[in-house]
C-alpha cells in the first residue's frame, strides 16, 4: 500500500466514522462499498472489520451509559447461531451479488406489513434480527440498512439507538472478522502499520460525530436516518446492477 493509498483512505475513515459518530449508520456502508471497489472481498471485509469494531467500539464508550444491555444479549445470541450455520459452507458472494445484497434489505424490511413485522422491538425480534444482520454481514460486510431500520422501528432516543446498535456491531464485526480471518481461505491480509491508522482515524472521526448528535434532536436523528438509508440503498443496488450486467 503506498503512502498517498492510506492517506486516502484514513480521511474516508475519518469522514465515514464522523457520519456513523451522528447516525450510527452510512460511514461502514459508504466504507464497505470504496473497499470492494479497491481489494479483494476477503481483504476488504477484513479491513472494515477492524475499522468498524474500532469505531463502534468507541461510540458505545462515548455512549455507554444509554447501552441497552438485553438487546445486545439476544442480537449476540442470533448472531452466533448464524455464524454456526454460515460456517458450514464458507460461501463468499462476487462483489455484484454482495452491493445487491447490501442495498436491497433496507427495502425489503420495509415492505412487510406492520401485521408481520410489527412497530416493536421485543427479544424475539431482537434475536431474529441478530440471525439475519449477521447473515448478511458475511455476505456483504455490513448489517447496516436492515439493523439500522429495525432500530428506528423501536422506541429508543436516539442515543439509546446509537449506543446499543454500536455495541452489537462490535461483536457482529468480531465474528466477521474470524469468519473472513480465519474461516475463510487465503484471506486477505493488511499491513500492520495501516490497520493502527485506520483505528485512529476511526476513533477520531467518531469523537467528532458525537459533538453534532448531541445538538439533534430524535425527530431530526430518525428523519435524516432514513433519507440517509434510502440514498445509500439505491445507489449500491444500481451499483450492483451495474456490475451484474457488465459480469454477465
Amino acid at each position: 500500500m503506498t503512502t498517498l493509498m492510506a492517506f486516502g483512505l484514513s480521511v474516508l475513515m475519518i469522514g465515514t466514522a464522523f457520519l456513523s459518530g451522528i447516525f450510527g449508520m452510512a460511514g461502514g456502508l459508504i466504507l464497505i462499498g470504496v473497499l470492494l471497489v479497491m481489494f479483494p472481498l476477503p481483504t476488504a471485509m477484513v479491513l472494515h472489520a477492524i475499522t468498524q469494531m474500532a469505531s463502534n467500539g468507541w461510540r458505545a464508550t462515548l455512549w455507554w451509559r444509554h447501552i441497552d444491555w438485553k438487546t445486545i444479549g439476544f442480537n449476540v445470541a442470533g448472531s452466533l447461531v448464524s455464524v454456526g450455520l454460515w460456517s458450514l459452507t464458507l460461501y463468499v458472494p462476487d462483489k455484484a451479488v454482495a452491493l445487491l445484497m447490501l442495498g436491497l434489505s433496507p427495502f425489503v424490511v420495509r415492505a412487510i406489513p406492520e401485521k408481520i413485522l410489527p412497530r416493536t422491538f421485543g427479544p424475539a425480534q431482537v434475536a431474529a434480527t441478530g440471525f439475519i444482520a449477521m447473515m448478511l454481514m458475511l455476505m456483504t460486510g455490513v448489517t447496516g440498512p436492515l439493523l439500522d431500520t429495525m432500530f428506528l422501528r423501536s422506541a429508543l432516543e436516539r442515543r439509546q439507538i446509537i449506543a446499543t446498535k454500536a455495541a452489537c456491531q462490535v461483536f457482529s464485526h468480531g465474528f466477521k472478522l474470524v469468519y473472513f480471518g480465519a474461516l475463510i481461505a487465503q484471506a486477505g491480509q493488511v499491513e500492520p502499520w495501516f490497520l493502527a491508522v485506520a483505528i485512529v482515524s476511526s476513533i477520531v472521526g467518531t469523537s467528532l460525530g458525537k459533538l453534532l448528535l448531541e445538538r439533534m434532536s430524535d425527530t431530526q436523528f430518525r428523519v435524516w436516518s432514513n433519507r440517509l438509508i434510502t440514498a445509500l440503498a439505491s445507489y449500491y443496488v444500481g451499483y450492483g446492477v451495474v456490475l451484474l450486467v457488465g459480469i454477465a
